[in-house]
């Protein structure tokens, strides 16, 4: 079945709001196996949501609504997926209970206005709100289907995996199941390419190429009956992809490179430091991110300025004064003063230029030095990364040192 998601809410078109929704209902209606064609976002107006659904429905079988389902005047998603559907609106004793014992509850007085949202459609199947007061439905009509969620992304969300989900189930004719294989080192062009013959030649599994703050991605899918049937045939495909460009892959399993990094550091039971110059502390923001790596990550410093790195990590002076603060010297001597202040298994070190300024012929922006000590393992070296902006090169040169630790402790 083809699927369209419409968001409804003038506060959205204000950008007010982002619009998470949208995105949620994307992966779950494609993992149910709609093929979701269109995403529209309209105000709160009953004329131009009415022309949006039947847009929507000339090429699709089912329209996800979400918003528009509150007691304010403006709330007239119901009312228009009602007409459009050809049913009428009635009033529902179990909805304005529900609504009333969640005021109860609450210990606040439900104002009139409430009263309007126990009123849906006569045909439909009511989807009675466990997080709010607004109820969703799903409503069939004319060979197409609408399902109207509440507008707050947590209500939605458990309306849909509670209810809609459950509904929809039984209406899919296929299931997806899909793969992200997340690579760094290799541009989106570079990796179309080496996948050319397998995208050319694609019927399912399909292969589409995502580019993403300096890495890229391939999402492997595949639509079939049973899910298990398209695990298979994505698994298959994937094999073949790993031939390929294997080298380049750090996950299959659509997680951050800071994710997998802290992952193996945590599996393996490798205690880790890090030292950071032109980053700023972004590598150890980024590894503290992921929840767990307490038990392995020792410490993060940020040594700034040419006097840290003498101070903090014993850097000599005569490396700075001979090779300058941004040099593999600097950055070896900077790994291997962390090495022996903290004891840690895995050390790694960055010193670079991020610009706007600093730069010279010999050294320009996006120039970074890394060095990475693991047990008696060390690696060095410097990348000249296209200048790009400020915080791009920053980010690059921490996704290089995550890059780095993951293939040195692999």
């Amino acid at each position: 079945m083809k699927a369209a998601i419409i968001s409804v809410g003038t506060e959205l078109l204000f950008g007010q709001i982002t619009n998470t929704n949208s995105v949620f209902l994307s992966q779950q209606l494609n993992l149910l196996g709609f093929d979701v064609l269109y995403h529209y976002t309209v105000g709160d107006n009953p004329g131009r949501l009415r022309k949006m659904l039947e847009t929507a429905f000339a090429d699709c079988d089912l329209a996800v609504t979400t918003g528009g389902l509150g007691p304010t005047q403006d709330d007239l998603t119901k009312e228009v997926v009602a007409s459009v559907l050809c049913d009428e609106i009635v009033f529902d004793k179990e909805a304005l209970e529900r609504i009333e014992r969640v005021f109860a509850k609450l210990h606040r007085e439900m104002s009139e206005n409430n009263l309007k949202q126990a009123y849906l459609p006569s045909r439909a199947a009511i989807f009675y709100n466990n997080a709010g007061t607004a109820p969703g439905f799903a409503l069939e009509g004319g060979g197409k289907t609408a399902i109207c969620l509440p507008g707050p992304p947590r209500e939605m969300t458990m309306m849909f995996e509670l209810q809609a989900k459950p509904y929809l189930e039984s209406k899919s004719d296929g299931s997806i199941f899909y793969r992200m294989v997340c690579t760094f080192g290799l541009g989106e062009s570079a990796l179309e390419t080496a996948l050319l013959d397998l995208i050319d030649g694609q019927t399912d599994p399909t292969l589409a190429t995502y580019a993403k703050d300096g890495e890229c991605a391939l999402r492997v899918a595949s639509k079939r009956k049973t899910a298990e049937e398209a695990r298979q045939a994505v698994d298959g495909m994937t094999r073949l992809v790993m031939e390929r460009i294997g080298d380049y892959v750090y996950s299959c399993d659509d997680e951050g490179l800071n994710e997998a990094v802290a992952k193996k550091l945590i599996e393996k039971n490798i205690s880790v430091s890090c030292v950071e110059s032109c980053t700023g502390g972004l590598f150890a923001e980024m590894l503290t991110k992921v929840p767990g790596v307490s038990a392995v990550f020792d410490r993060g410093i940020v040594t700034y300025s040419n006097r840290a790195k003498v101070e903090e990590l014993g850097v000599s002076e005569k490396t700075l004064e001979k090779f300058g603060a941004v040099s593999v010297e600097t950055a070896i001597e900077m790994a291997r003063g962390l090495k022996e202040k903290t004891g840690s298994r895995l050390c790694v070190s960055v010193t670079g230029i991020a610009g706007p300024g600093g730069g010279s012929l010999e050294k320009p922006v996006g120039t970074f030095c890394v060095c990475a000590i693991f047990d008696d393992q060390e690696e060095a070296r410097e990348i000249r990364q296209r200048d790009i902006d400020r915080n791009v090169n920053r980010n690059y040169f921490m996704l290089y040192m995550m890059h780095m630790v993951y293939k040195m402790i692999s």
